[in-house]
């Protein structure tokens, strides 16, 4: 399993822990049960948020749940998973995303994918599932031409792309696609008018994800000679990082402009643990909470940590200066998106020189600002048929829930097991920044 959301299970309240494994078995069994089998290899942990948006919105009910048999994943134990089209929506984006991978690994000719009849058996697979995404995404209404469209185009990006290129112009296409899944999950659950500002958050989760894995596969890259943005562009780590952090603003910003009957685990995975994804990336040792200042529910037991209320309009506030808490919370300071583009709720836009970062990584220049730097050099991934016989040993000794650590199957990187019982929180219990908090509750440090 794939993603830069990975969670750890230690700072989720038992309930938020068990919808977030709902909704990531909803997907894998959505996978099997719409397209057998192998097709469970592409669930992936971001894929899960669209089935999770989908739930926010619509509000839990009980018809959108079932109970599933054992599993080795979960150590042969019954669960209850989610269901219905918020999950079918999450299987048949992650499909065609899963493809677009493929066909990025063969452009590239990473590893076995040299081979040409390796590379020939990878388009077949890569054509089968882009056939299979459009079939379960007619079924709820969404067309997949969008998305295929976005990683044709990709490549033609990649290829006209030199030392100045903006690195917004290359995540576009990835922002395309991101933007038109997350907007979709409004349709299916009835609130057309969450489309908008879920497409911007969309964007620019899109926008991370490519980010975040261009940083992370950096190394890697340069030591197989594989085509990386950063490379390819010239930026610097402290560009990078500038259009992380404007991102994670700007998914604020725009979740607070959206309803939900309940946005608990909605606002955990993309304010709380997207950050963290950030930190991880870039190797930042401190907490991940900093700056923002207004407190915001993390244990599963809060209502809206956006405070709009249900069905109720944004409250804006007064922008504040910098260093310094909007009266009303981090979101009071106006739905103003970022990069210039004008919220269709409020004033005018926010340029590179207001709102939080300005820009497109601009004003960085060469220095990296005291930014960290990538981390070490990792070791080289495996090919796809080493990864594929890994990655069964790793499920059929149960070591992806499990285990404290392992190693995955493709990457080589650290990958933490997603139900095992750690004790390594580095939110409240142990970071300078957190008085002893209950995960946000009464913390003074937290952006939420």
């Amino acid at each position: 399993m794939f993603g830069i959301v990975r969670p750890c299970t230690h700072r989720l309240s038992q309930g938020l822990k068990a919808e977030w494994m709902a909704h990531l078995c909803g997907l894998c069994l959505a996978l099997r049960g719409d397209h057998g089998q192998f097709a469970r290899v592409v669930t992936n942990y971001d894929g899960l948020i669209i089935s999770v948006l989908t739930e926010a919105q619509s509000g839990p009910a009980q018809a959108s749940r079932r109970t599933a048999g054992p599993c080795p994943l979960r150590g042969m134990r019954t669960a209850s998973v989610a269901k219905g089209e918020g999950a079918r929506l999450a299987a048949s984006v992650s499909l065609v995303l899963a493809s677009a991978k493929i066909r990025d690994h063969v452009a590239d000719g990473n590893g076995a994918l040299r081979r040409r009849p390796v590379a020939a058996a990878a388009r077949k697979v890569a054509a089968g599932w882009d056939r299979a995404g459009a079939r379960t995404g007619a079924t709820v209404g969404f067309d997949t031409a969008v998305l295929v469209d976005a990683v044709d185009r990709q490549l033609g990006i990649e290829e006209l792309a030199g030392p100045g290129t903006p690195l917004t112009v290359i995540t576009e296409p990835t922002e395309t696609a991101t933007a038109a899944a997350f907007a979709h999950t409004a349709v299916l659950a009835g609130r057309p008018g969450n489309a908008v500002p879920l497409a911007e958050a969309g964007r620019l989760f899109g926008r991370l994800a490519h980010l975040l894995d261009a940083v992370e596969d950096r190394a890697a890259d340069a030591a197989e000679g594989a085509w990386n943005p950063l490379a390819a562009t010239g930026a610097t780590p402290a560009q990078a990082r500038r259009l992380c952090d404007d991102a994670l603003h700007g998914i604020r910003l725009a979740l607070r402009e959206a309803e939900f009957a309940d946005s608990t685990l909605v606002h955990v995975l993309l304010v709380h643990e997207l950050r963290r994804s950030v930190d991880r990336a870039f190797g930042t040792a401190a907490c991940s909470h900093q700056g923002h200042g207004a407190p915001g529910p993390y244990d599963g037991q809060g209502g809206n940590p956006y405070g709009n209320g249900y069905g109720q309009p944004s409250p804006y506030g007064q922008a504040s200066q910098p260093g310094q808490t909007p009266a009303g919370g981090p979101y009071a300071q106006g739905g103003q998106y970022l990069n210039g583009l004008q919220n269709p709720y409020s004033g005018g836009p926010m340029g590179p020189g207001g709102g939080h970062g300005g820009g497109h990584g601009g004003g960085s220049g060469g220095d990296n600002g005291g930014m960290p730097q990538f981390p070490h050099q990792p070791k080289k991934p495996r090919n796809f048929l080493a990864g594929c016989a890994v990655a069964i040993g790793l499920c059929c000794t149960c070591q992806l829930c499990c285990a404290e650590e392992y190693e995955g199957p493709w990457s080589r990187k650290k990958r933490e097991g997603c139900c095992r019982d750690c004790d390594c929180c580095d939110c409240c219990d142990s970071c300078s920044c957190c008085d002893g908090c209950d995960c946000c509750d009464g913390c003074s440090c937290c952006d939420c």
